[in-house]
Protein backbone atom coordinates (compact mmCIF):
# COMPACT_ATOMS: atom_id res chain seq x y z
CA UNK A 1 0.00 0.00 0.00
CA UNK A 2 1.29 3.48 -1.22
CA UNK A 3 1.24 5.85 1.56
CA UNK A 4 0.18 9.07 0.15
CA UNK A 5 0.58 12.10 2.11
CA UNK A 6 -1.37 15.40 1.36
CA UNK A 7 1.05 18.02 1.72
CA UNK A 8 -0.38 20.74 3.95
CA UNK A 9 -2.76 23.93 2.71
CA UNK A 10 -0.82 27.29 3.43
CA UNK A 11 -2.16 29.22 5.69
CA UNK A 12 -1.89 32.97 7.12
CA UNK A 13 -2.52 34.11 10.32
CA UNK A 14 -4.42 37.66 9.56
CA UNK A 15 -5.15 40.19 12.33
CA UNK A 16 -8.76 40.78 12.90
CA UNK A 17 -8.59 44.32 12.14
CA UNK A 18 -6.50 43.26 9.14
CA UNK A 19 -8.38 43.10 5.67
CA UNK A 20 -7.54 40.93 2.50
CA UNK A 21 -8.57 43.66 -0.04
CA UNK A 22 -5.70 45.12 -1.59
CA UNK A 23 -4.72 48.36 -0.23
CA UNK A 24 -7.03 51.11 -2.46
CA UNK A 25 -4.53 53.34 -4.36
CA UNK A 26 -3.76 57.26 -2.80
CA UNK A 27 -5.38 60.36 -3.73
CA UNK A 28 -1.77 61.11 -5.67
CA UNK A 29 -1.75 57.66 -7.60
CA UNK A 30 -5.40 58.29 -8.71
CA UNK A 31 -4.52 61.86 -9.33
CA UNK A 32 -1.58 60.81 -11.78
CA UNK A 33 -4.12 57.87 -13.50
CA UNK A 34 -6.75 60.41 -14.39
CA UNK A 35 -4.09 63.29 -15.42
CA UNK A 36 -2.69 60.68 -17.55
CA UNK A 37 -6.07 59.50 -19.21
CA UNK A 38 -7.18 62.84 -20.15
CA UNK A 39 -3.91 63.38 -21.70
CA UNK A 40 -4.12 60.70 -23.47
CA UNK A 41 -8.07 61.86 -24.75
CA UNK A 42 -6.54 65.14 -25.48
CA UNK A 43 -4.35 64.02 -28.01
CA UNK A 44 -6.91 61.84 -29.32
CA UNK A 45 -9.05 64.66 -29.51
CA UNK A 46 -6.60 66.73 -31.25
CA UNK A 47 -5.58 63.84 -33.71
CA UNK A 48 -9.33 64.04 -34.91
CA UNK A 49 -8.84 67.65 -35.36
CA UNK A 50 -5.59 67.36 -37.60
CA UNK A 51 -7.31 64.52 -39.14
CA UNK A 52 -10.82 66.70 -39.73
CA UNK A 53 -8.48 69.65 -41.41
CA UNK A 54 -6.98 67.32 -43.71
CA UNK A 55 -10.48 66.07 -45.07
CA UNK A 56 -11.71 70.30 -45.56
CA UNK A 57 -8.05 71.02 -47.24
CA UNK A 58 -8.61 67.98 -49.37
CA UNK A 59 -12.29 69.16 -50.28
CA UNK A 60 -11.12 72.99 -50.27
CA UNK A 61 -8.65 71.93 -52.92
CA UNK A 62 -10.82 70.24 -54.98
CA UNK A 63 -13.39 72.82 -55.37
CA UNK A 64 -10.52 75.75 -55.67
CA UNK A 65 -9.46 73.31 -58.78
CA UNK A 66 -13.32 72.84 -60.05
CA UNK A 67 -13.10 75.39 -62.52
CA UNK A 68 -16.67 77.30 -63.87
CA UNK A 69 -19.13 74.67 -62.35
CA UNK A 70 -18.27 76.48 -59.26
CA UNK A 71 -18.83 80.54 -58.73
CA UNK A 72 -15.66 82.57 -58.90
CA UNK A 73 -16.01 83.57 -54.93
CA UNK A 74 -16.67 79.89 -53.68
CA UNK A 75 -13.32 78.72 -55.60
CA UNK A 76 -11.41 81.34 -54.02
CA UNK A 77 -12.77 81.39 -50.47
CA UNK A 78 -11.87 77.14 -51.01
CA UNK A 79 -8.35 78.01 -52.76
CA UNK A 80 -7.68 80.35 -49.51
CA UNK A 81 -9.49 77.98 -46.87
CA UNK A 82 -6.68 74.90 -48.32
CA UNK A 83 -3.89 77.21 -47.73
CA UNK A 84 -5.16 77.65 -44.01
CA UNK A 85 -5.87 74.04 -43.71
CA UNK A 86 -2.48 72.83 -44.97
CA UNK A 87 -0.69 75.13 -42.71
CA UNK A 88 -2.68 74.70 -39.62
CA UNK A 89 -2.28 70.75 -40.16
CA UNK A 90 1.21 71.47 -40.32
CA UNK A 91 1.74 73.56 -37.50
CA UNK A 92 -0.24 70.97 -35.04
CA UNK A 93 1.47 67.99 -36.26
CA UNK A 94 4.49 69.80 -35.07
CA UNK A 95 2.98 70.36 -31.94
CA UNK A 96 2.04 67.21 -31.34
CA UNK A 97 5.44 65.93 -32.52
CA UNK A 98 7.39 67.99 -28.95
CA UNK A 99 4.30 66.54 -26.43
Amino acid sequence: MVNRMRTPAAFSVVAANQSLAPAAPSVAERIRRLQAQAKSLAHEHVKALEDSLADVERLSAEIAAGGEAYPVGVREIARRLAADCEASGNTIKALLGRS
